[in-house]
């Protein structure tokens, strides 16, 4: 059995470099997920903008927020329509000529119908799916959302209509005639990483008797 393909579709063929594409859904997902922002784009006052913003995966389904009055996801609500991407970077591929030298990456762009969530149960709902991407078991730790907090945030949902992802790893791909160059070549590999936990001193936390949370244990557990 062929697993679930998500393209390629009219907005999200990759035609540059096509070997490098996959359209497979685990690995469009994987990488939704695994990144710790996106950018989604609309276009205000006939300007193409881009906003950097966080998202939350559910199935099928990517939800953006941000403050009632922003005039990007406004856009793409009036739009109907909205394409979203992301990018991890993975390193460098440094080759022996700087044409062929790049960086490793793993980026993905979706393009879907969107909705706004307005029901104010399903939105604290989703509200805390944000919390829980951004620092698995968050949302179980923290006081819950008040009414107030709920009205004032804009919770957009995007269905995935098509996407794809373009993956760029491995070892660099010199010309034949610099083979031979006493040049050196490789991969550097990177990735993200999180320091010591630096405490509040206000509030209950002047104490220092407030113990570090068990979501920040496992993030560093995890490393």
């Amino acid at each position: 059995m062929s697993n679930p393909s998500l393209g390629p579709g009219p907005h999200t063929k990759i035609r540059r470099l096509p070997a490098k594409a996959d359209y497979n859904e685990d690995v469009i997902y994987a990488i939704l997920d695994e990144a710790r922002f996106c950018h989604v784009a609309g276009t205000v006052d006939g300007l193409a903008m881009a906003l950097p913003t966080l998202h939350a995966r559910e199935g099928r389904t990517l939800y953006l927020h941000g403050n009632k009055s922003n005039a990007i996801l406004n856009a793409v609500l009036d739009a109907g329509r909205a394409c979203v991407s992301v990018t991890l970077y993975d390193g460098l591929r440094l080759a022996r000529s700087g044409f062929e030298s790049s960086i490793a990456y793993r980026s993905v762009v979706v393009v879907g119908p969107t909705r706004p969530i307005e029901e104010e149960v399903e939105k604290a709902r989703v509200l805390n799916l944000f919390l829980d991407a951004v620092l698995s078991g968050r949302a179980s730790e923290v006081r819950p959302m008040s009414e107030q907090e709920v009205r004032l945030t804009l919770v957009v949902a995007l269905v995935i209509d098509e996407a794809s992802a373009k993956v760029s790893r491995g070892p660099t791909e010199d010309f034949v005639e610099d083979m031979d160059l006493p040049i050196w070549s490789g991969t550097v590999p990177a990735r993200l990483s999180f320091g010591e936990p630096v405490p509040s001193r206000d509030g209950a936390m002047a104490s220092g008797d407030v113990p570090l949370p068990e979501s920040v244990r496992r993030l560093l557990e995890q490393q």
